[in-house]
């Protein structure tokens, strides 16, 4: 279970680091336009604002990947904490902007949560 909680909480990682690149870097292009459903026009005006989402999503990233390599007992904490931010992001992203988020977001962070509780580490 502990390895299951650690593969788990590193792939909502490399989730969040694709979240950070699709928002801060390709927002603005025509696979962030497709993407988000979402007109080039209304990418490009929305440019900034999404730049600062992506910037606080890799600091989900960065806070995960740090509790996958911490060792215990502070590593379960991380964990804990940053994938608890993750579901509590993605239900009010799913609630305020898209209900796919939900699916995208906050799904995958449940289940990491879940079995990392489960395994204790």
């Amino acid at each position: 279970m502990t390895t299951a909680s650690q593969i788990l909480t590193g792939l909502v990682g490399l989730l969040h680091f694709f979240i950070l690149t699709l928002e801060m870097f390709l927002w603005a292009t025509p696979f962030g336009a497709k993407a988000f459903k979402r007109t080039l026009q209304q990418q490009t005006e929305t440019k900034v604002l999404a730049a600062n989402q992506g910037l606080y999503n890799g600091f989900l990233a960065a806070g995960l990947t740090w509790s996958v390599f911490a060792g215990a007992p502070s590593g379960f904490a991380l964990k804990v904490f940053f994938l608890g931010c993750v579901v509590v992001a993605g239900i009010y992203g799913a609630a305020t902007a898209s209900r796919g988020i939900l699916i995208f977001q906050a799904l995958p962070g449940a289940l990491a949560l879940g079995v990392t509780l489960l395994a204790g580490a």
